[in-house]
């Protein structure tokens, strides 16, 4: 989904070459309607669209699913991707890229996002008032409910199968998103600030999230929390 045709077409082939089913919207409405009739695999968003911001649209899919979003944009700010990973994005690619770049990257990302834990029976680890069921992908705090994104949950999966330990940075980045990464360690810290959030978790006084300067992060064990 990208307002420039002359992008769009040669990178639409490139993933029709590759062997995925390319679908072309050119406005923000338009990604929305086909999205909402037939959810894709994967979404490539353009933040600057010519009915409004990629950001919404964004918004609009993570409120409904958790398609895995990669933005594509010309904006190369840290605020920009900041905010697009805040609202759920899985990757972000600045202009100018290359249609091969952004082929290795749907890969790793449909990689990702298929690789998720088996959906019958119940598997639950419970740390303090945290549950985490990973086959009903259902996070709770306390009675309440959480609402995670996908990365979300499953860095807090990563996090809290490893209590106790520290696991680095390389090590996270890896387990949630892929070991051949593209983006910056920055994504990261952006999931961990979400959570920190969501599980009202002080980073000054931290009762599930502590971060160890220098080598990563290290979830409470069952006999902190």
């Amino acid at each position: 989904m990208e307002d420039e045709r002359a992008i769009t077409e040669p990178l639409a082939e490139a993933l029709e070459r590759e062997g995925f089913t390319p679908a072309v919207a050119g406005t923000a409405a338009e990604a929305i309607e086909k999205a909402g009739g037939a959810l894709p695999d994967l979404v490539l968003l353009d933040i600057g669209l010519p009915d409004g911001s990629g950001l919404d649209v964004c918004r609009e899919l993570r409120r409904k699913s958790d398609v895995p979003i990669i933005m594509l944009t010309a904006r190369g700010s840290e605020a920009d991707r900041v905010a697009g990973l805040e609202l759920g994005a899985d990757d972000y690619i600045v202009k100018p890229f290359s249609a091969r770049e952004v082929t290795a990257r749907v890969r790793a990302v449909l990689r990702r996002s298929s690789s998720g834990p088996a959906v019958n029976g119940s598997e639950q680890t419970r740390i303090g008032d945290l549950t985490l069921d990973t086959a009903k992908h259902e996070a709770r705090l306390g009675a309440e409910p959480l609402e995670l994104s996908r990365k979300e949950f499953e860095l807090l999966r990563v996090l809290m199968e490893s209590a106790g330990s520290v696991l680095t940075r390389e090590a996270l980045i890896e387990d949630v998103w892929d070991m051949n990464w593209f983006g910056s360690t920055k994504t990261l810290d952006v999931h961990i600030s979400g959570l920190r959030r969501k599980l009202d978790d002080d980073p000054k006084e931290p009762r599930y999230i502590h971060t160890v300067r220098g080598v990563g992060f290290r979830f409470s064990g069952p006999d902190e929390a």
